[in-house]
């Protein structure tokens, strides 16, 4: 039962689902969720980045 609920998790944070709304769906707090699950989530640097740069390239544009 564990390990499905850990899957679940684990696999919605990779899918990028805001840990808010995946900590009240799993019933526990952000701190809790991200104690237990920060280190399984992955892959999400390049969009990080991507969404970053975007808010760089707008911030330039309004100041310009």
């Amino acid at each position: 039962m564990y390990d499905l609920r850990h899957t679940r998790l684990t696999m919605w944070l990779n899918n990028g689902i805001p840990p808010a709304q995946v900590a009240e769906w799993a019933g526990t707090s952000v701190a809790m969720l991200f104690a237990t699950y920060a280190q399984c989530i992955s892959g999400q640097e390049q969009d990080l980045r991507q969404r970053l740069d975007e808010i760089t390239d707008a911030s330039a544009t309004l100041i310009a």
